[in-house]
């Protein structure tokens, strides 16, 4: 029994938790049953329903709670716009009224309203300057330093609205006084920003005479926080007066605050120099500001981590300033001190203040990297300021990453070409665990992306884009995995720039499928429609048919015809924005069709969602083309009406009826033709998207055609100069050598012929017989048959003559001479023209080794050639080559075809020259017989 009892404690505990908690939630409970109203409170708060809204705050102002008086404070606003008149003239005494000793909540409900009323402008200022100046003024010093504060802003704001007589004589004359050492420390702090304030109202003469000699006055207080809060207003002294005037009077007074021995009333005279930074001429920037910066850096090194912070805030503003007025030397230092920084309290364990101060420094540092990248010149950035930007990126903060991450995009497009530098950064940032980081960095992703994959052809090549690839993918994963969704709403409209910066393919093969998978499974309704804008924005801008074919069966088979009615809902989202992302023609073509059979949709939720949609599908359509569509709708329209039984789908489809029936006329005519011109302009787009598709894959035909051709001919080259080559060699030796052998031979039968002369002995048979043989020698091997043929028959003749007179033989011995020699010198020019076709057979020779030679190059370059896509152009140039060659081939064959001629033509002549020293040696043999 006891152990069934504790075990029934165990489980109460375990249910409900420990007695103690329980005990606890009870006394929570009991102020609650406390705080009810008795009935006396109940009728003290009950006010006649009768009494119109001014009545009912005068009434309450009068006899009310303070939590009453509070309401109608609060609610003075409405009560002016109301009736603004009733209101100052009855409701605004009463609250002033009230505030004479009311409490610090109704005072600030008070300046609160007051201040709205003012900027707001509710009412004409004018008419009711007394209601609201006296009241501020009144309560402008109070006691509790927050509403007097509150107060101040009140009369500020309303300093912009009041005329200038009023101002002088309600605001400035009790400044005057009020201005005083004999004053509290927050009447004079109060003093310095109203003069701050006056001081643009004014002309400059009343400035200088009036305002300016109590505004030094206060900068000689010796309060150090009145010397920093009127340091700060003398801004506005130097924009009202002037630059002639800033020079002369109010530069020497800031330069001496900013020797203040307080550093705060230094960094005051910093930065109102720095704003005034444009007011200031080259030799005070020079002579003036450039010392005191660098004494401030100096100063800044030694001081305290507040001082530091405020003037990290200022550094790039200062450093773009003064970048006309510095030398190297300057420069360096400048930039050495915001290195510095840049690492403040990464090396140094401090308390949890200095901690606070250096991770505000590197922020600022962040803040100010692109000012600095301007300054120091972006093409040193790798060796000046990229450690410290690789630093800062790498931070173990998170929100100095999230500050380096929110400039990243500045930081970007000052690299420009040098973009790769930053490229293991970006990835850091993409990585980075923290969600804030990834939130600032999406804020301009866009811009960071086109800079980083905006270089066309070449970025598949490059080995870092995988990289940026998958690190684009993780983030979309981590961020989804996440319940930070309106961080995962951003990143998918933000990827769609990715539509026009990566090639279609990639984006087809990586993106486009987690992008469907998210619209499908996602649980978030604004996560899933920014997926469908973006699934419709690849969709477009895909410039294949085959893909874009691909992804509509996609979204009709797995959304349009699914099987859960979930799925089915959002293709009637993508239809939604389908029909703001596509012009009107594609739209009807590939997405209309299939949301109107969804009015046979069994689920009551998809026909309601499509009943809604029907008049965005109305307006779609145009009449006459759109016709049988525009019947197709009203089919649907009427079996909705005929078959419906849902009864929220019948009223919905009622309240659609009727805006179909308005939609032509309620939508005015030049939205009507806005909507005309926007939709030309999509579908222009489009049919240059075509165009360019076709074009691609016209050039890849191209390309594939002459790749081919280019491969045929150079085939064909290689076979053909082979062939060349070897007939050539062949030609050139044969010609070479039979072209020798003739001109040895001519030359010595001419010296043979002239050496037999008339005044010689007869020779004897022997020698006839020994000549004989010689000449059949001498001749060559092919040669010597003929020879021997026709010796008979010219011995035969030789000694036939010997029947002729011996008178007449001078005669004939000397024309036969004669007409011999002459056909010698014609041999010989003929032997020297032989020569002159020699050479220029070797001159072909080398030109055909020179076509050997280019054959090679030609080969070298087509090798290239097809390690590179090849262009149009470049096809055409190369082809115009080819010809070039074919035609040198056909020229090489002819030269071929007259060396042969001419071979034939050298033969000839020898044989003809071989008769004539025959039939020499035939009349010189009868001459003898003649004489023997």
């Amino acid at each position: 029994m006891f152990s069934s009892t504790r075990m029934t404690g165990n489980q109460c505990s375990l249910l409900y938790g420990p007695l103690e908690e329980l005990q606890e939630l009870a006394f929570i409970e009991r102020p609650i049953r406390r705080s009810l109203k008795t009935a006396e409170e109940i009728d003290q708060l009950t006010v006649d329903e009768d009494l119109n809204d001014i009545e009912r705050a005068v009434y309450l102002l009068s006899v009310g709670l303070e939590v009453q008086r509070v309401n109608v404070i609060s609610n003075l606003p409405s009560l002016v716009r109301q009736n603004p008149a009733e209101t100052f003239r009855r409701v605004v005494p009463k609250v002033r009224e009230v505030l004479n000793g009311a409490g610090a909540e109704i005072q600030l409900a008070a300046a609160g309203s007051f201040l709205t009323i003012l900027q707001d402008d509710i009412i004409l200022i004018h008419t009711h300057t007394f209601s609201i100046l006296k009241t501020i003024l009144q309560h402008l010093n109070h006691r509790d330093t927050v509403v007097s504060n509150a107060w101040l802003e009140t009369l500020l704001s309303a300093i912009n609205a009041l005329p200038k007589e009023t101002i002088k004589q309600e605001v400035l004359n009790p400044l005057l006084y009020q201005s005083q050492l004999s004053h509290s420390i927050s009447a004079r702090l109060a003093s310095c920003r109203i003069l701050g304030k006056v001081a643009c109202k004014f002309d400059t003469h009343l400035v200088k005479k009036e305002l300016l000699p109590l505004a030094r006055s206060l900068c000689q207080d010796v309060e150090l926080e009145v010397r920093a809060c009127m340091c700060r207003q003398l801004e506005s002294f130097a924009r009202a007066t002037g630059v002639e005037h800033t020079r002369i009077e109010l530069l020497p007074e800031l330069v001496e605050l900013a020797r203040d021995e307080e550093s705060s009333v230094r960094l005051a005279a910093f930065d109102t120099i720095i704003n005034l930074m444009e007011m200031i001429d080259g030799d005070d920037r020079l002579h003036v500001v450039v010392p005191m910066v660098m004494s401030v850096c100096e100063v800044s090194s030694q001081a305290d981590e507040a001082v530091v912070a405020s003037l990290s805030f200022q550094f790039g503003k200062v450093c773009s300033g003064l970048a006309g007025s510095l030398m190297d030397e300057e420069k360096g230092r400048l930039l050495q001190r915001f290195k510095v920084l840049c690492v403040a309290g990464l090396q140094i364990e401090g308390n949890q203040t200095d901690f606070n101060e250096t991770m505000l420094i590197r922020c600022n540092c962040c803040y100010n990297l692109p000012a600095m990248m301007v300054f120091a010149d972006p093409a040193h950035f790798l060796s000046e300021l990229y450690p410290s930007f690789s630093s800062l990126c790498c931070d173990p903060q998170v929100c100095v990453r999230r500050s380096a991450a929110a400039s990243f995009h500045q930081v970007v497009k000052l690299l420009g070409s040098n973009v790769h530098l930053v490229h293991k950064e970006l990835l850091a940032l993409l990585q980075d665990e923290a969600l804030e980081v990834l939130d600032a960095l999406m804020n301009h992703l866009e811009e960071t992306l086109e800079a980083f994959l905006s270089r066309g052809e070449n970025l598949v090549l490059d080995n870092k884009f995988p990289e940026l690839l998958s690190a684009l993918l993780q983030v979309e994963q981590k961020v989804g995995g996440s319940l930070r969704w309106r961080l995962h709403e951003k990143l998918l409209q933000h990827y769609s720039c990715l539509a026009r910066l990566l090639p279609g393919e990639v984006l087809h093969q990586h993106f486009s499928p987690r992008i469907f998978t998210i619209l499908t499974t996602n649980k978030v309704l604004p996560v899933q429609r920014e997926a469908a804008r973006t699934f419709c924005t690849f969709l477009r801008y895909n410039r294949k048919h085959e893909q874009r074919q691909e992804m509509m069966e996609r979204l009709i088979q797995e959304l349009a015809q699914g099987r859960s009615y979930w799925n089915r809902l959002r293709f009637l989202d993508v239809c939604e924005t389908a029909s703001e992302i596509f012009s009107r023609k594609y739209f009807n073509k590939y997405f209309l069709i299939p949301a109107l059979e969804l009015v046979q949709d069994p689920v009551a939720n998809v026909r309601y969602k499509l009943c809604q949609l029907l008049p965005r599908l109305r307006s779609s359509l145009r009449l006459p083309a759109d016709k049988q569509l525009l019947q197709q709708l009203n089919f649907c329209v009427q079996k909705i009406i005929g078959r419906e039984k849902d009864k929220d789908v019948v009223a919905t489809m009622r309240k659609t009826v009727l805006e179909l029936d308005k939609l032509d006329l309620a939508e005015p005519f030049h939205k009507r033709h806005e909507r005309d011109l926007l939709d030309q302009k999509k579908e222009k787009e489009e049919n240059l998207l075509l165009e360019m598709e076709h074009l691609e894959r016209q050039q890849t035909e191209e390309k594939l055609n002459s790749e081919k051709h280019m491969e045929r001919k150079r085939r064909d080259s290689k076979t053909s100069l082979s062939a060349i080559k070897s007939m050539s060699v062949s030609s050139s030796g044969a010609t070479l050598s039979s072209s020798g052998k003739e001109m040895r031979k001519a030359k010595l039968s001419r010296s043979r012929s002239l050496s037999s002369q008339p005044t010689k002995s007869k020779p004897t048979n022997a020698d006839r017989l020994v000549k004989v043989k010689d000449f059949s020698s001498m001749s060559g091997p092919g040669r010597s048959s003929m020879s021997m043929t026709k010796d008979e028959p010219l011995r035969t003749a030789h000694f036939s003559t010997t029947t002729q007179s011996t008178s007449s033989m001078p005669v004939l011995i000397h024309s036969n001479t004669t007409s011999l020699i002459e056909r010698t010198s014609i041999m010989d020019h003929r032997a020297s023209s032989m020569d002159h076709r020699d050479h220029r057979t070797s001159t072909l020779d080398h030109r055909i080794c020179k076509m050997e030679h280019r054959n090679n190059m030609m080969e070298q370059i087509t090798g290239t050639m097809d390690q590179r896509d090849l262009r149009t152009a470049t096809i055409d140039k190369r082809n115009q080559r080819t010809t070039t060659l074919d035609q040198r081939e056909h020229r090489t064959s002819t030269l071929d075809q007259h060396s042969k001629t001419m071979d034939r033509g050298c033969a000839i002549k020898d044989k003809q020259s071989r008769k004539l020293s025959i039939n020499r040696k035939s009349n010189s043999f009868s001459v003898q017989s003649g004489r023997d």
